[in-house]
């Protein structure tokens, strides 16, 4: 009982921080603020999920897949009795499809949920998506089932109106303070990973003394450094995404080169993105990113980096999850997908 009242009150305390936060003239990063809050409070008092007991034990080797398979174990919304369930939890870790229409198939004939809606009420993992199958199963789980899969998805394997993608694991740990006023020495800055190159655009950045281009991956004290005295922090889509998060919390507003529409962002139910992160092409070339750069200035960039930073709160995993972080925020997107179409059973006299 103890446990509860604590988590009551720290939950309404946080409603009132955010709250707070994008109050008085501040600018909201959400959708509807006047929706969500209450929305994502009768979500945590009411919502029901059942999870199908797997046949094998599961083992996810990404990070965030089995971080979120293991906080919807434990969590208050998963339910033994699926007769009161919103939605059902069908877990698997990567396998052929010939797998997957095993599966299904197993579900299909231990329980009457599945049949229901033809799997529209039922939601999955993968990060590589569901593949081209010729099986009544894997089409129905492929096309009416929610995928929650990573970001940014594979080419064709997300489909905007019904599929969410995982934050990534970048601010797990504890969100930092709040930046005020902050001290630019780059007007952009990439920070390489791994073998990654970066983009023709990005290299032609190299010999510009107003961004930082990295060859190497700085270290963490000199990267958070960096963040902080940025304007914007520039990102390749589909080569390194990991790391705009932390962009959002440190203040440095993101900006995303890419030359195809982006329907994948985590939290698009939720989020204004084009109030908080930019989104270039590459055909007007290193000018043409500059001139974009140098628009967004004075009270409009203030308000994109304010409401970064009030976004980034919910990016945040946590081991044991904590109100409005990553896993409940995606836990209130399937909320907000929980009404699916239910068929009638067809009775044979």
């Amino acid at each position: 009982m103890a446990t509860t009242a604590a988590t009551t009150t720290f939950s309404l305390f946080l409603l009132l921080t955010v709250s707070l936060h994008t109050a008085a003239g501040r600018p909201s990063p959400y959708l509807s603020k006047t929706s969500m809050f209450p929305n994502y409070q009768k979500m945590m008092a009411t919502f029901k999920i059942f999870i199908y007991p797997p046949n094998a034990p599961i083992n996810f080797t990404i990070p965030a897949l089995s971080l979120f398979y293991n906080s919807l174990l434990s969590s208050h919304l998963a339910t033994s009795n699926p007769e009161e369930a919103h939605l059902f939890f069908v877990p698997f870790a990567p396998q052929s499809t010939r797998s997957l229409d095993r599966v299904v198939a197993g579900i299909r004939a231990a329980h009457p949920y599945w049949d229901r809606s033809l799997g529209a009420d039922h939601f999955y993992l993968s990060c590589d998506g569901v593949g081209a199958s010729s099986s009544r199963n894997v089409v129905e789980l492929k096309k009416n089932s929610v995928q929650i899969s990573c970001f940014p998805s594979p080419a064709d394997k997300f489909i905007p109106h019904k599929d969410v993608t995982l934050p990534p694991l970048s601010l797990a740990r504890r969100l930092p303070p709040a930046p005020e006023n902050k001290t630019v020495k780059f007007v952009g800055y990439y920070r390489r990973s791994g073998s990654l190159m970066g983009s023709e655009l990005i290299n032609g950045l190299k010999n510009d003394t107003k961004f930082l281009i990295e060859s190497e991956p700085s270290d963490e004290t000199i990267y958070i450094k960096r963040l902080k005295t940025s304007k914007f922090c520039l990102y390749v889509l589909d080569e390194e995404m990991e790391g705009f998060p932390e962009a959002l919390a440190h203040g440095c507003v993101p900006v995303v080169i890419t030359d195809r529409p982006i329907q994948d962002l985590p939290f698009m139910d939720v989020l204004r993105w084009q109030d908080i992160a930019l989104f270039v092409g590459t055909r007007s070339g290193v000018e043409g990113l500059k001139r974009v750069l140098s628009h967004t200035c004075g009270e409009r960039y203030e308000m994109m980096r304010s409401s970064g930073v009030a976004a980034a709160q919910h990016f945040v995993w946590n081991a044991s999850p904590k109100p409005y972080d990553a896993f409940n925020m995606l836990m209130y997107q399937l909320w907000l997908r929980r009404h699916a179409i239910r068929y009638a059973r067809w009775q044979i006299a």
